[in-house]
């Protein structure tokens, strides 16, 4: 945690806890420099650029640029507009145009501030320690989960340490959100480091972010959070039947408020259809996930999540559960086009891929799709990705006397070699 090196003495930071240098409304008296920055961290939270915001509501960028600067407020005319565009209130929307920092101020500096007096913690400090789990959370795919669980631990430490001591209102519910969050990311990463051994962790982890959800009565938050505990019984603990139970109920959760994780959820509710043989089932929750993805605004609180591959990668999976080899190669080879090299899913991607292909009889392409597969987790010890590789490895045994076998089975050792 950085320490806060720009508040000379404690009446500086006393004043922007108590707002006695924030205008109300934008009416009272502003410090140069200053940023309304709880305004644009709820721009970047449900996906828009400046630009974009810009459009619609029918202003120049440089307007939106001077209203997250505090050098203007938005015209009376404007705020209903900008309200609906941020998903908010108009009170909501008030409460951050009045909420400026000076520019002596960092945002580090406030929430280490807020930690070391939590009874005067604000809704600037929290927006903080959510703008820093988010962005652990988009390093999750390209980065080893074990270089991340550690500040992802204190991030989350730190949401559960304030809400104890913040008082009832937005502050709480902000808190209640940041946890949410915070717990998710957790049960994800302490799966992948255990290489998705330790179930009962994540599970827990996951209660708690579907629990603090509920009390924010954040419904994105809640469905991510379900979401996430069905990986667990789809790819860990092999519950299908588990599985069609929690995205079912994932998908319902987000129906009104995320087309993103109602068709992640449909999508996953699918593959767990596949594993018990239930080609028409399958099918159906293909096709609504389709339908979810073809609606997505970018104002969705989960627009983050969203992947063009999804829907190829998952459909790929379905139909290798299905035994359709054929037509797993098809999806799962649109996947890997549209899908960024050197991320986990790409070698969740890569595995089924040499699965699809060893099903096929096509060893060579198999064998080639492996190694490209370890190439990407080496980089980002990707557990779906080992999994899946291991899994083609097995189904490899009865070619092992061929030295390009050999080579990936070195490969797969090394991996394991601490």
């Amino acid at each position: 945690m950085a320490q806060n090196r720009c508040i000379p003495i404690a009446m500086n930071a006393l004043s922007w806890i108590d707002g006695s240098v924030m205008g109300g409304g934008g009416n009272g008296r502003r410090v140069p420099g200053s940023r309304r920055y709880r305004l644009a961290q709820r721009r970047k939270a449900i996906g828009l650029s400046q630009e974009r915001l810009a459009e619609v509501l029918g202003v120049d960028r440089s307007t939106v640029v001077r209203w997250e600067r505090a050098e203007t407020d938005p015209q009376p005319w404007h705020r209903p507009h900008l309200a609906t565009a941020l998903n908010v209130s108009v009170e909501e929307l008030s409460d951050l145009l009045a909420d400026t920092c000076p520019p002596s101020v960092t945002l580090d500096g406030r929430l280490d501030y807020a930690l070391r007096q939590p009874g005067r913690v604000d809704l600037v400090a929290v927006a903080h320690l959510r703008e820093r789990v988010r962005h652990l959370d988009e390093r999750y795919d390209q980065t080893p989960s074990t270089l991340l669980l550690a500040e992802a631990a204190q991030l989350h430490g730190q949401a559960v340490f304030l809400r104890q001591y913040a008082g009832a209102g937005s502050v709480q519910r902000e808190l209640a959100s940041a946890i949410a969050e915070a717990a998710t990311l957790m049960g994800q990463l302490v799966w992948d480091a255990t290489q998705r051994h330790d179930h009962a962790a994540s599970a827990a982890y996951f209660d708690q972010a579907i629990k603090a959800a509920r009390e924010a009565r954040d419904t994105a938050a809640e469905a991510n959070a379900i979401l996430r505990k069905s990986y667990l019984a789809l790819y860990g603990t092999r519950q299908p039947t588990a599985a069609v139970a929690l995205t079912t109920q994932a998908a319902a959760v987000s129906r009104r408020d995320s087309r993103v994780l109602a068709g992640l959820a449909q999508l996953h509710r699918a593959e767990a259809h596949a594993m018990l043989g239930q080609v028409r089932e399958c099918a159906e929750a293909l096709g609504a996930a389709e339908n979810h993805f073809t609606a997505v605004s970018p104002q969705d609180p989960a627009s983050a999540l969203y992947c063009p591959s999804h829907h190829a990668r998952l459909a790929g999976s379905c139909w290798l559960s299905l035994n359709k080899p054929t037509e797993a190669i098809k999806a799962l080879e649109e996947a890997h086009q549209l899908v960024a090299a050197r991320r986990k899913s790409t070698a969740v991607i890569l595995g089924n891929l040499a699965l699809a292909n060893i099903r096929h009889g096509d060893l060579d392409t198999a064998v080639s799709h492996l190694h490209l597969s370890i190439d990407v987790i080496e980089r980002t010890r990707a557990g779906g990705g080992l999994t899946l590789a291991f899994a083609a490895a097995r189904q490899l045994r009865p070619w092992s006397d061929q030295p390009s076998v050999q080579d990936v089975n070195d490969r797969l050792l090394t991996l394991m070699t601490p």
